[in-house]
């Protein structure tokens, strides 16, 4: 399904939340969603924040032969826009609500407008056919939802949560996300792998609500719920849309793992993040926050997200579950 990426034609667009981004948020002027500031990307390459939010590489990053640049540093005539881009936004949601708060971010709507805009830049410079051929043979990474459930549901201030029982907003965001996978075969996706949602009530801002620190258990079945319907979906836009090929990695049990187990992945910590955040104040890691002495013994960088160290394992787990699936070779991730 997926070409290997010994072949440097592999062409990838991302599309995503913090989990992927890789600086779009930074051109969005008035967006809280935002991670352009130390301590973020001290392990990045040259040490400097770039709106990645991790203390270096994303899963993003070992998506391709190259990491895609960020949509919103791109002009639409940009030669790179044939090569791949990047279109996920911290804060981004499946629904246009999540995330209200950021004031400015990215919803996977927005990003669906912005790779429209992209497929007729296309077609301005190579013609037609060409810009259909090569959107048909790009693979499309695509990994939303957790910021519904985090930065929306979850937060009892916000409408969603008080208005919807969970199978009803499940409901929601499946039918919407249905759509939105349709909208993308209809501009030219075919081969497009959804990453499902690892276990968001063993993230650091899920487990301050436990008084013992621990995960939340129900958190963790609504998102076991979620990625069922998802592989559920999946199936059907397979049998219904010809020759897509849309895959579903399912991560779930290995990200479960490697937090419940981190010795066994050579980390040390996994129930608290290396940089010491209020998760009272949001749970981004802050200039004057303080960084624990060793980045590598933790699974996690800030309240939310993987630290570079775990996002080198889980990248590993997300290929070998799509080599798993895939009929041919799927790309390695790329170091």
């Amino acid at each position: 399904m997926i070409p290997c990426s010994s072949s440097a034609s592999l062409v990838t667009y991302i599309f995503g939340d913090s989990l992927t981004e890789v600086g779009n948020n930074n051109y969005l002027q008035l967006s809280l969603a935002k991670s352009n500031y130390p301590h973020y990307g001290v392990d990045f390459n040259g040490g400097k924040a770039t709106g990645r939010f991790t203390n270096g590489r994303t899963i993003a990053d070992k998506l391709g032969i190259s990491s895609p640049p960020p949509y919103l540093s791109l002009s639409p005539t940009d030669d790179a826009i044939l090569k791949g881009v990047n279109y996920a936004s911290g804060g981004a949601g499946i629904l246009n609500e999540t995330g209200l708060y950021f004031i400015e971010r990215l919803s996977f709507d927005d990003q669906i407008k912005n790779f429209e805009a992209t497929k007729q830049s296309m077609k301005t410079k190579i013609g037609d056919e060409a810009a259909n051929k090569l959107c048909n043979e790009a693979v499309y990474f695509i990994g939303i939802g957790s910021n519904d459930y985090v930065n929306n549901f979850l937060q009892p201030f916000l409408e969603d949560g008080q208005q919807y029982t969970h199978d009803e907003f499940l409901g929601l965001l499946i039918s919407t996300l249905g759509e939105q996978l349709t909208r993308l075969y209809q501009v030219g996706a075919r081969k497009m792998v959804f990453h499902g949602l690892g276990p968001l009530g063993c993230i650091p801002s899920q487990r301050a609500k436990s008084s013992r620190g621990q995960c939340l258990g129900q958190v963790n079945l609504w998102v076991q719920q979620f990625n069922s319907k998802v592989k559920k979906l999946i199936g059907t836009l397979n049998a219904h849309l010809p020759s897509s090929q849309l895959i579903f990695a399912d991560t779930y049990q290995a990200v479960l793992d490697l937090i419940e187990n981190p010795t066994a992945y050579g980390f040390k910590v996994s129930n608290t993040s290396c940089c010491n955040v209020d998760t009272k104040l949001g749970g981004l890691c802050l200039p004057n926050s303080k960084l624990c002495s060793n980045r590598s013994d933790y699974v996690f960088w800030d309240a939310f997200h993987p630290s570079d160290a775990a996002n080198v394992v889980l990248a590993e787990h997300f290929f070998s579950t799509i080599i798993s699936k895939s009929p041919s070779p799927a790309p390695q991730p790329s170091h």
